[in-house]
């Protein structure tokens, strides 16, 4: 069973997504929070698989918790949910390491894909939130250096590349003809090569060093 953490402070809003969520036999709800602070404080207690987090919240917003939750439970997956469709925020949520981003009128089908991406380590941006986000990071795309790359193998920019893409572990290995640690193992090496914190980070790279 995924253990599913579930921050928003509209209460017909929470109700609404549990209710969305527990449709997949897979997911439970097992902690609801009214603000980021609520939200640090379970994950204190409990362990969550994924945070599913709003990025407008009292005392202490999603983007600030989910910056917490990553620092200090650097497994845990964190999806951002908002009514926003701001590229702003979005970036700033890329920028932190979010592994997802949704806007709350998606589907139950919809969110529940998004949380399994998340899960499997995909990276994912709801469609018309990534028509806006991937521009503006196209329009910040540099050219890779060859110091840059220059201890990074082919089999390594073959995955990076995927990992642009939005391609989850699984998803990765299947495409390559690799074993699923294989493609861990890689981008383990990878993130030490580039100095970079995530995979979430990697695929920022990809896009603006114009590797996808």
């Amino acid at each position: 069973m995924t253990r599913v953490l579930l921050a928003e402070d509209q209460s017909l809003v929470v109700e609404g997504l549990k209710m969305m969520i527990e449709t997949d036999e897979e997911l439970e709800v097992t902690g609801i929070a009214r603000n980021g602070k609520e939200a640090i404080a379970l994950c204190e207690k409990q362990w969550f698989d994924i945070a599913i987090l709003d990025i407008r919240m009292p005392e202490m917003d999603g983007l600030k918790a989910a910056e917490l939750i990553l620092n200090r439970w650097p497994n845990m997956k964190v999806l951002m949910l908002t009514t926003f469709n701001d590229d702003e925020y979005v970036l700033e949520a890329l920028r932190i390491g979010a592994h997802g981003y949704m806007l709350k009128d998606a589907d139950a089908s919809s969110l529940i894909k998004s949380i399994k991406s998340c899960l499997q380590g995909g990276l994912h941006i709801q469609g018309e939130v990534a028509a806006k986000v991937i521009p503006k990071l196209m329009d910040q795309r540099q050219k890779h250096s060859k110091e840059e790359l220059k201890n990074v193998t082919k089999r390594e920019m073959d995955i990076l590349k995927k990992i642009g893409e939005g391609k989850s572990n699984k998803e990765i290995a299947s495409e390559l003809a690799l074993s699923i640690g294989t493609v861990k193992n890689h981008i383990s090496v990878l993130l030490d090569k580039l100095e970079l914190r995530d995979r979430t980070q990697l695929a920022i790279f990809a896009i603006k060093h114009q590797i996808v």
